[in-house]
Order: C-alpha cells, then sequence, then structure tokens
C-alpha cells in the first residue's frame, strides 16, 4: 500500500517536473507562434468600447502611434489614424460636445444646417 503511493506521488512529481522545465524552455527559446516576453511592447490595446451587442470599438497604440479600430460581425475596419504629436486628452464628452459644453463647430454646422462648401 505504501510503496503504491510513493509510487504515484513519483508519478505526480515526475509529470510537474516536466510541465515546469517546458514551461522554462518556452520562455528562455520561445515557442513557435507566440513572442518571448519583452521589456518594451510595441503593441497595446488603450482603450474598448462597446457599441452594440456585436460591435466594439478599439484605440490601438502601436510604436506612439495611436489607431481607431471598428469591429462587427463583418470584420475590422480601420477608422482613424492618430500621429503622435496628436494624442488626445480629452475625453469623448468634450470631443464630440454635449449638454454641459459647447459642441464642435462641426456638429452644429450640420445640425443648422450650415455646411461649408
Amino acid at each position: 500500500m505504501t510503496i503504491e503511493i510513493i509510487r504515484y506521488l513519483g508519478a505526480l512529481f515526475l509529470v510537474l517536473a516536466l510541465i515546469g522545465a517546458a514551461g522554462l524552455a518556452a520562455r528562455r527559446w520561445g515557442v513557435p507562434g507566440v513572442t518571448k516576453a519583452v521589456d518594451h511592447k510595441r503593441l497595446a490595446v488603450v482603450e474598448t468600447l462597446m457599441i452594440g451587442p456585436r460591435q466594439r470599438l478599439f484605440i490601438v497604440r502601436r510604436d506612439n502611434v495611436e489607431h481607431l479600430l471598428f469591429s462587427g460581425p463583418d470584420g475590422v475596419c480601420l477608422v482613424e489614424n492618430i500621429p503622435p504629436s496628436g494624442l488626445r486628452t480629452t475625453n469623448v464628452a468634450t470631443a464630440f460636445g454635449s449638454s454641459e459644453h459647447e459642441p464642435h463647430p462641426s456638429i452644429s454646422a450640420s445640425r443648422t444646417g450650415e455646411a461649408d462648401l
């Protein structure tokens, strides 16, 4: 009985050791399809916003350039490129106008029917 318990514990220890060794090897040499851990990441999802049950807006930063992406059931679409000098610090309500703030000039012109031609 005790020999069987020792055998089971030895097999468990061996399996855990093999899993740990595989994890260390994957971290050291990398795994195909999975990137190695780096100090400075070039790609990050800055913010997401659900605008419908299957539609989302993403702000993705790549090399200090932000991209606004729309994701829906039909795929992904690039909405806007935001250059590095134009990184925005305002919130959406300020940028697009709200009841508390004066609306953006292009929005107020389109509401009143006064469009620049």
